[in-house]
């Protein structure tokens, strides 16, 4: 084998994109202007957006959830106290969500073992049955009849008049 390559046997192919070859002096505008808004605009905001980076990475906050503290009932606000019947209707409107999240929670969870047991879903699935009808009836007896404009107050009052339905009944 030779020592010396035959460059003309293996030629190298020519590259695809053209060089350029510049006519003039004057700078390209393009470049200029690219330059330009680079300087005035882009660098101003990276730098903002890594500061703030930087800061949110020193400061983790990890929640999952929202969490509200919890508030006065209605029965224990002062009278005239329109933050604090505020803050209580509030309280009640996440309250009667969670019940709500509740009650379909138990119902899916009674669906799906009927769908899983068959045929042998009343005895196998007694026990979801009976959490059904003691979480309906508990939701039943607090929201049940306030309709979809159910407030806070009405339901105090559904649930005062019910405690004195309950008092004449054990006379």
């Amino acid at each position: 084998m030779p020592e010396d390559h035959d460059w003309e046997a293996y030629k190298v192919p020519p590259t695809r994109t053209p060089v350029s070859e510049r006519t003039t002096s004057v700078p390209n505008p393009v470049n200029f202007f690219q330059s330009a808004f680079s300087y005035v605009f882009d660098a101003p905001v990276t730098f903002v957006r890594d500061w703030i980076e930087r800061w949110q990475t020193k400061n983790k906050f990890y929640y999952y959830h929202q969490k509200f503290r919890r508030v006065p009932d209605l029965s224990q606000c002062l009278d005239g106290d329109y933050l604090c019947y505020y803050e209580a209707e509030a309280q009640w409107r996440r309250d009667r969500m969670v019940d709500q999240e509740i009650v379909e929670i138990v119902r899916e969870r009674m669906a799906a073992c009927k769908q899983r047991e068959g045929p042998n879903q009343f005895q196998n699935c007694a026990k979801e049955m009976e959490l059904l009808a003691q979480v309906t009836k508990a939701y039943q007896d607090r929201y049940g009849d306030l309709g979809y404009h159910g407030n806070a107050r009405t339901c105090l009052m559904k649930q005062k008049h019910r405690m004195m339905e309950e008092r004449k009944a054990a006379q």
